[in-house]
C-alpha cells in the first residue's frame, strides 16, 4: 500500500507545488514507483511536467465522482516511466469546491478514489491548492502523512499556525491516521538573517516536526517549469536538485508523528 502525502499550506508562493513535482521526481529516480496527483484547478504540477493534453485520456475530474481502478488507471499518464505518473488536473476540477457543498461525507472523495489504485504505487503525492477548501480538506482525509513547505519569510511564519489548527481538527474529526511528516523550508537563503530567524522560531516553537533538509533558492529550480521538466530531469546537477533528493531520502526513512 502506497504512503499518501499531502502537501499542504493555505498560503500561495511557499513553494508546494515545487515540491510536489520535485519529491515526487526525486522518489521515482530513486525507483519507488510515484504517483503525482495535481488536486489544485490551476494545474501547475500538471504544466510543470509538461503533461500534454492531447496525449491525455482524463483528469481527476473526470474520474472524481465514479472511480474506479481502470478508470483512474486510464486518467494516469506516464512521465517519465516506469517509475513516475501523475493524474492531472484542469481548470474543470474548480467545480468541485461547488458540487461537494451539499453531498454527504463531502470529504471523502479523493480517498476512495486513491483507494482503487494505492497498491498500484509506493508514494502517492497530493499537491493541494493554496486554500483551505473541500479540495484541501479531501486531500487532508485521504492522506497519511502531511508536509508542510514553508518559506522563509514572516508572513507564512503567520499562515502555518492556522494550518495547524486545521490539521488538528482533522486528525480529531475526520482522519484519525493522519500525522505530519514535517515542515520543510523553502526558498531558505544562508546570507539572509531573515531565514535563519524564521529557522530559529520554527525550531523554537515546532522542533518535532522541522525537517533537517532546506530547501535554497536556486535559479534553475525556477527555471525547469518553464521546459515542462522537475529540476531532477532539468538540471540534476544544480543545488535544487541536490536538496530535492535529499529531501526523498530524509523521508524515505522519516515517521511520521502526531
Amino acid at each position: 500500500m502506497a504512503r499518501v502525502i499531502c502537501v499542504a499550506n493555505q498560503k500561495g508562493g511557499v513553494g508546494k507545488t515545487t515540491t510536489s513535482i520535485n519529491l515526487a521526481a526525486s522518489l521515482a529516480v530513486l525507483e519507488y514507483k510515484t504517483l503525482l496527483i495535481d488536486c489544485d484547478p490551476q494545474g501547475n504540477s500538471t504544466s510543470g511536467l509538461g503533461y500534454d493534453e492531447a496525449l491525455g485520456n482524463g483528469t481527476l475530474y473526470s474520474v472524481f465522482y465514479k472511480p474506479d481502478h481502470d478508470s483512474v488507471t486510464s486518467a494516469i499518464t506516464a512521465i517519465k516511466p516506469p517509475f513516475l505518473n501523475i493524474l492531472p488536473a484542469d481548470i474543470n476540477l474548480v467545480a468541485v469546491e461547488v458540487e461537494l457543498v451539499n453531498e454527504i461525507a463531502r470529504e471523502r472523495y479523493l480517498k476512495d478514489l486513491i483507494s482503487h489504485i494505492d497498491k498500484d504505487y509506493d508514494f502517492i503525492i497530493l499537491d493541494c491548492p493554496p486554500s483551505l477548501g473541500l479540495l484541501t480538506l479531501n486531500a487532508l482525509c485521504a492522506a497519511h502523512e502531511l508536509l508542510i513547505p514553508l518559506q522563509c519569510e514572516f508572513f507564512a511564519l503567520e499562515g502555518i499556525a492556522k494550518l495547524m489548527d486545521t490539521y488538528a481538527k482533522v486528525k480529531a474529526k475526520l482522519n484519525p491516521d493522519l500525522n505530519i511528516i514535517g515542515i520543510l523550508l523553502t526558498m531558505y537563503d544562508v546570507r539572509n538573517r531573515l531565514s535563519k530567524d524564521v529557522r530559529n522560531e520554527i525550531e523554537r516553537v515546532l522542533p518535532r516536526y522541522l525537517l533537517k533538509t532546506y530547501i535554497p533558492r536556486n535559479v534553475r529550480l525556477s527555471e525547469a517549469p518553464s521546459h515542462g521538466k522537475s529540476i531532477i530531469h532539468y538540471d540534476i546537477k544544480s543545488k535544487g536538485a541536490l536538496a530535492y533528493l535529499s529531501l526523498a531520502q530524509e523521508l524515505i526513512t522519516r515517521k511520521a508523528l502526531p
